[in-house]
């Protein structure tokens, strides 16, 4: 999978290039990075990548001429990119939004700043996406974010594809409790009985209930399979006999 950057500050995506498995799924040719400076497609001597807003107001607005000729640099290399505007109006990013985009073979996110970007660009986007409700400096660190989870998901970019199953938000639940050694610290006792099925019966009332506990939006329009119907229900009747008991 190829990602394309546009951005003001492209040396901060240099960690990102060399950090861990994202480096060696680089060098693996799993996916690979192109981080694109603004500054480049201007065309003053100051490279100016800003300018104030017509109609006054504080802050600066990012220029739309330099995005545009980036990704006309884009195109031409790839035929059609999925390009994403960052900011505040967008969708937001979750890991649904992840695994969709892992299954494109283009990516490109262009990184707002300053008090945002000339709205013209949204005519040659294909989405906008936010990371969360909060503002940060700029697009950077979340397209960092959304590149890290989207990697992740790639075939071959994880050794046990299988511990993706399993985690929180892969299947709309937060992921059940984990353990490890020394044994000699309490532990729920089905994890080490070797009885396989009583184990992820375990494990997935665990998720249920640290997901109704802690992340309760998580489930208001879930669709509840039989085995977790089953589990509800039991601990309906546990939590109803204990409030009744004396």
């Amino acid at each position: 999978m190829r990602f394309d950057v546009l951005t003001v500050f492209p040396e901060l995506f240099g960690a990102l290039a060399s950090y861990s498995l994202i480096e060696r799924a680089i060098a693996g040719g799993i996916l690979s990075l192109w981080v694109h400076n603004l500054r480049d497609f201007t065309t003053d001597r100051h490279r100016t990548t800003d300018d104030y807003p017509f109609g006054g107001g504080p802050g600066m607005v990012m220029r739309a001429e330099p995005v545009l000729r980036a990704l006309e640099q884009v195109t031409e290399d790839v035929s059609q990119p999925h390009v994403v505007l960052l900011g505040p109006a967008g969708q937001r990013f979750d890991q649904t939004k992840a695994a969709n985009w892992s299954h494109l073979p283009e990516l490109c996110l262009i990184c707002g700043h300053y008090e945002g970007i000339d709205d013209r660009v949204r005519q040659v986007i294909a989405e906008e996406v936010s990371l969360g409700d909060f503002i940060t400096l700029g697009g950077e660190l979340p397209a960092m974010v959304m590149i890290d989870a989207v990697s992740r998901l790639l075939p071959g970019f994880v050794g046990n594809s299988e511990s993706l199953d399993d985690e929180s938000f892969a299947h709309g639940l937060l992921e059940y409790s984990q353990y490890t050694r020394p044994q000699s610290l309490e532990i729920p006792p089905v994890l080490v009985s070797g009885h396989h099925a009583n184990v992820a019966r375990h494990r997935l009332t665990d998720s249920l209930l640290r997901t109704l506990l802690y992340r309760p939006d998580l489930v208001e329009e879930r669709q509840w399979s039989k085995d977790e119907r089953k589990i509800l229900l039991e601990l309906a009747k546990r939590i109803e006999s204990f409030l009744l008991t004396p």
